[in-house]
């Protein structure tokens, strides 16, 4: 896990690239690369590499970073700097070295050089990890950037028409200087909206997210070239042929265990987060059966939990003590929150009400001396362990049979919100205007603010300027257009928007706070391409390891990974008592974490 930087002066009459930028924007990724910083410019200073490195395989320095490829002439002839890991990196190193390649290193950086050198752009293809990578093609005068699949580690870019630059972190680009701040709508009306900032929006007009899954190119010309190589939904859409459970078991419990198994890949302990769910408990039980030594595993406590149902900690270390993991169990309370507030918003590169947890059981895990830890996040995407899978349905196959009834919802909308946003959620107003439909039902069921609420909270040019970028009603049915199956719609819709702009954003940046590797076994492209098409439950998940979860674990009622958030920022700030869920929470990172980034 690392930060890098790109930088590339491709128009003639461009500045040439200043090594001050580039400090500076490695400078403000200190944290996601403790063990090491390099840069590297062309001898015409048009092209500006630089890296913040966290070491975990070939920790040496024949793994450091930019690293070049040499023509025969002993110049470079191609240049990476790159974040992420590559767990079949051994086995592709193994192909290009029966084809009579040599290398100078153990690292997985120095594949993915020889592996564009003889695929090009189509390399990602042959992939299986979690990545940003730029590439310099001398030959081509160009600079060919990807991101993984299902984007856990993020890349964002921006030009101006005469230098593109890139970079793993938003704020690291502002610190370069250059960059356009005026405000992107979209950005801004998406976290209200949805409580993070939906990508390819950030809060910043200059700035874009390249998208999961995709591939981009720019050369002397400009104007970048953005390729899409892998679709959630596509995938999503093919549905196999039925399968029998038997099958379906095996089929499945072996891709679970392959994809632990190639997440374990590292030259530094790998430890796991722990919790009382079955996701976590799922890969804590797989991973134990592909390691010789005991893992370390550990899980947060809260006061203010403690003896409850929503307390984890109990059985956690039920299921620590059935898998012999060496566990720690850490109590978080109201003080140390507070206390690290202003490190967790300077750490939240774009503002999120979600990723707190994470960042504590990060702090954690770096406490006992880890550089990675494995994650449960995924499971419930994948095999419809939330909420919405019943009720986004169930809701959009009845009211979507009444014709006309959106329009009428609208009236029923304006009529009964202001007397229900005085006793429950206002989103109740919205039932009927939005609930005929998968993206109105989705809508309702993650939306954080609707749209008629967004003046209420925001600019009202603002606010209408960015519901017209973000048009979220047409890109969330885009999400589910040609996908048949009710299970695969939800699914596609969890893992497209909560997952990839929430979830796994905030394992990043929170992890990174810590300089700590987060990794996800069920978030993992060739799994998903395997696992996509069958009938399979959490209950079918939870039954891969060898040694079966106890009925306490497999019976627990899903409750997801709480923190009393609200109640401590409540006892800071009484005035945001009176929101509800997490309306006063997002009001405060929001100030809070765009002042962060100046």
């Amino acid at each position: 896990m690392c930060g890098f930087s790109v930088i590339f002066a491709y128009a003639p009459d461009a500045p040439p690239v200043a090594a001050g930028e580039v400090r500076r924007i490695n400078e403000r990724m200190r944290a996601r690369g403790p063990d090491g910083e390099g840069e590297w410019f062309s001898n015409d200073r048009r092209i500006g590499f630089g890296h913040r490195r966290l070491a975990i395989i070939d920790p040496s320095e024949t793994g450091a970073q930019p690293m070049q490829l040499a023509g025969g002439d002993g110049t470079p002839r191609l240049v990476i700097t790159y974040n992420g890991e590559i767990y079949n990196y051994q086995i592709l190193r193994d192909e290009l070295t029966a084809e009579g390649r040599s290398f100078a290193s153990n690292s997985d950086t120095e594949v993915l050089l020889h592996l564009y050198d003889r695929d090009g752009p189509e390399m990602v293809h042959k992939l299986r990890g979690m990545f940003a990578l730029a590439i310099w093609d001398v030959e081509k005068q160009g600079v060919f950037l990807a991101r993984d699949p299902f984007g856990i580690k993020p890349l964002y870019y921006a030009t101006d028409g005469k230098t593109f630059r890139a970079a793993s972190q938003v704020k690291a680009l502002l610190a370069g200087g250059q960059i356009d701040t005026s405000p992107d709508p979209g950005g801004h009306v998406g976290f209200f909206m949805f409580g993070y900032v939906p990508e390819p929006h950030t809060l910043y007009n200059g700035v874009k997210a390249l998208p999961s899954g995709s591939s981009l190119w720019i050369d002397r010309k400009g104007a970048p070239a953005v390729r899409t190589y892998f679709d959630v939904s596509a995938h999503l859409a093919a549905r196999s042929a039925e399968v029998s459970k038997s099958d379906v078991l095996e089929k499945l419990h072996a891709a679970l265990s392959d994809s632990v198994a190639h997440h374990l890949v590292s030259d530094v302990p790998v430890g796991v987060f722990l919790s009382a769910g079955l996701d976590s408990a799922t890969v804590t039980g797989l991973a134990s059966e592909h390691t010789n030594a005991a893992l370390q595993s550990m899980t947060l406590q809260f006061d203010e939990l403690a003896g409850g149902n929503m307390d984890e900690a109990p059985l956690a270390e039920e299921i620590a003590t059935l898998y012999q993991t060496r566990h720690q169990t850490r109590t978080v309370r109201g003080a140390e929150f507070h206390h690290d507030m202003d490190h967790l918003f300077v750490s939240m590169d774009q503002p999120s009400i979600d990723g707190s947890n994470t960042y504590f059981v990060s702090k954690e895990a770096a406490a006992m001396g880890l550089k990675v830890a494995l994650s449960g996040l995924g499971g419930d995407e994948l095999f419809g362990g939330y909420p919405s899978f019943q009720q986004i349905p169930k809701l959009a196959g009845s009211l979507g049979r009444i014709p006309g009834l959106s329009s009428a919802g609208r009236a029923i909308r304006y009529v009964s919100a202001p007397f229900l946003k005085r006793i429950t959620s206002p989103k109740y107003a919205s039932l009927f205007e939005y609930g005929g439909s998968y993206s109105g039902a989705y809508l309702l069921r993650r939306g954080l603010y609707l749209p008629w609420e967004l003046p209420d909270v925001m600019d009202g040019d603002m606010a209408a300027a960015g519901w017209r970028a973000l048009q979220p009603l047409v890109r969330l049915e885009g999400t589910v257009d040609g996908i048949a199956d009710e299970k695969a719609r939800v699914s596609a819709l969890e893992l497209t928007w909560y997952m990839r702009n929430q979830l796994l954003r905030d394992s990043d940046w929170a992890g990174m706070a810590h300089s700590l590797e987060i990794r996800t076994p069920l978030v993992d492209a060739t799994l998903f391409a395997e696992i996509a098409g069958l009938d399979a439950s959490k209950l079918d998940m939870a039954a891969a390891p060898r040694l079966s979860l106890p009925p306490s674990v497999l019976n627990r009622p899903k409750t997801g990974f709480y923190m009393p958030v609200r109640e401590w920022l409540i006892g800071e700030h009484p005035d945001h008592s009176g929101e509800r869920g997490y309306r006063g929470w997002a009001r405060h990172v929001y100030a809070q974490a765009t002042q962060a980034h100046v």
